[in-house]
């Protein structure tokens, strides 16, 4: 059973102008029970309505003084990031951190703690498409856009969009224990501990990136061939150049040595037969020229944060593997 509190933990939920309504409403989805013993603030800059990045407005009642008065203040998800909030915001900001609340972010409300100096020298991480820029704008942050929430202490940010519910999840496990935080998550259909990072979530081209200039033929052929132990001799050896001058050429048109980008392409592969087909473990490793299959665990999960089954499960494109297990050998690169 869910208990009740004497003295209500009070939350501030900061909507910034444009924000994304779904990560507003995701605190008061996993905090909003009564019996958990939550007071709950929407507040803004200007209490009022706030535009929202979907062109309509919430009705926000709270201005920033509620600041003072949280235990933990949540900054949701915006889509003005990159302009710098106001010297107000940021004020209060900090003022509720040296006062002791426990901060928090959801997505690019990130830039908000970035700016208010709360990330100088922390880990922190945001969606992955805005990790390059929250690094730029604030070169003091050490942000890892890999995991789905970081937690330094008294300062938490999460990563994209649904993570916002991990985030939250999280902050309810540290206050009320496992046993509550996974009776709302039962509550609210979601898992109550998601394994891997946005790494899995990455969106990335179709295929490995291949060089438009001289290397580009040996890039073709070795996609041909992953699933022999290809090394850096056998890529010069096609490219009919010696070894040092192939790899010069190799890292002059693609940023990365031969190596990283067999590696890159072998898990590549991998991703895409996990998500559409029905090939077992081993064999993708084998496909994949990743070695055994403990070894290939290994090389997955360090490239997404998850391992291949997990993928797989959370990937698997519907009704496409029984086609091509039909039609392909899994000897055979595809």
């Amino acid at each position: 059973m869910l208990s009740k509190q004497k003295k209500p933990h009070r939350i501030a939920v900061l909507v910034m102008e444009h924000a994304l309504p779904v990560e507003v409403s995701m605190p008061f989805l996993v905090f909003g029970a009564p019996a958990l013993g939550y007071e709950l603030m929407l507040c803004a800059e200007t209490p009022g309505p706030v535009e929202t990045d979907h062109g309509w407005s919430v009705t926000v009642q709270h201005g920033l003084d509620a600041l003072a008065t949280a235990d933990t203040v949540i900054v949701t998800a915006f889509r003005g990031f990159l302009d710098t909030p106001s010297r107000d915001v940021l004020a209060k900001m900090k003022s509720a951190h040296d006062s002791g609340a426990r901060i928090a972010s959801i997505c690019t409300g990130a830039f908000v703690l970035a700016a208010a100096g709360l990330l100088d020298g922390r880990r922190a991480t945001t969606h992955w498409q805005f990790a390059a820029d929250l690094a730029r704008m604030y070169p003091a942050v050490r942000v890892d856009p890999t995991p789905l929430y970081i937690d330094e202490g008294n300062i938490i940010t999460s990563a994209g969009v649904v993570s916002g519910i991990d985030l939250c999840l999280h902050l309810l496990r540290d206050d009320r224990g496992a046993a509550v935080a996974n009776e709302i998550a039962s509550t609210i259909v979601a898992s109550p501990h998601r394994d891997g990072g946005q790494a899995q979530f990455i969106r990335r081209p179709d295929g490995p990136p291949r060089s438009a200039g001289g290397v580009g033929a040996t890039q073709d052929w070795a996609l041909a061939h992953l699933d022999q132990p290809l090394t850096v001799k056998d890529f010069a050896s096609h490219a009919g150049v010696p070894v040092r001058t192939f790899e010069r050429r190799f890292a002059a048109e693609n940023g990365v040595s031969p190596i990283k980008w067999l590696n890159a392409a072998r898990i590549d592969h991998a991703r895409k037969l996990l998500e559409t087909t029905d090939v077992s473990i081993d064999d993708v490793s084998r496909v994949c020229g990743l070695g055994t299959p403990a070894n290939f665990r290994q090389h997955f999960r360090r490239a997404t944060g998850t391992s291949p089954s997990e993928y797989r499960h959370t990937f698997a494109s519907v009704g496409s593997p029984r086609e091509w297990s039909r039609t392909h050998s899994p000897a055979i690169s595809v």
